[in-house]
């Protein structure tokens, strides 16, 4: 009997160890890609300084701009943890995604504290009007903004109007502060799949500097 018993523990560890293997080296191909499209994306303008992998499931890279768009940029791909399979079936449970956070720092500091989270409410079901009823007029509302601010400042709307101008993006955060780094911004990986949405992320990314620092060169 402990025979038995020891013949299946031993195959229960080969098997856990075939799948941490395979899965191990599929996030590696798939961090790896993700972090040369945005390589490629860079178009000349910036490039990889260095990578390395925290752990099977996050690629953290540093990237050099010559232009002086953005200082100490880092990207952090994380990955599902397939790998290990019981994490991976409670984040498919959880319905987590995989993400690329962009940090970086800006020329001049923002002077403000903006977080942002994007949300977004879809249904698949008709709406059924009840015979009988008024006539009903619908439309289709533009984004809608819904803040805890108490006062809202001229220095945030070039960043908000950046924001909703790229709601195709699939951001799903994006934090401003003074204290570095000073942009923070997560895309859900699968919407970069391949250079040109990479390219439009990075091309957002300025965006979203350049909004931030109008009205600190204007003063």
């Amino acid at each position: 009997m402990w025979r038995l018993v020891l013949i299946d523990a031993l195959t229960t560890a080969v098997l856990l160890s075939l799948w941490y293997l395979y899965f191990a080296r599929y996030n590696r191909r798939r961090g790896v890609l993700a972090l040369r499209r945005v390589g490629a994306a860079c178009d000349g303008q910036g490039r990889i300084v260095d990578a390395r992998w925290l752990g099977a499931c996050r690629l953290q890279a540093r990237l050099h701009f010559a232009a002086r768009w953005f200082e100490d940029v880092h990207v952090t791909v994380r990955l599902l943890p397939r790998p290990l399979p019981l994490q991976w079936l409670s984040s498919l449970w959880r319905k987590n995604k995989e993400t690329l956070t962009f940090e970086a720092d800006l020329d001049y500091a923002p002077s403000f504290q903006l977080e942002v989270f994007r949300h977004r409410w879809l249904t698949n079901q008709r709406i059924r009007v009840a015979e009988g009823s008024r006539d009903w007029s619908i439309c289709r509302p533009g984004p809608v903004v819904l803040t805890t601010r108490t006062d809202w400042t001229q220095e945030l709307t070039p960043v908000v109007n950046s924001l909703i101008n790229s709601r195709k993006s699939d951001l799903l955060s994006v934090r401003f502060g003074a204290e570095s780094p000073h942009l923070v911004a997560t895309v859900a990986l699968e919407s970069l799949s391949d250079e040109q949405a990479a390219a439009g992320f990075l091309g957002i990314m300025r965006e979203l500097a350049a909004g931030a620092s109008t009205f600190r060169h204007k003063s």
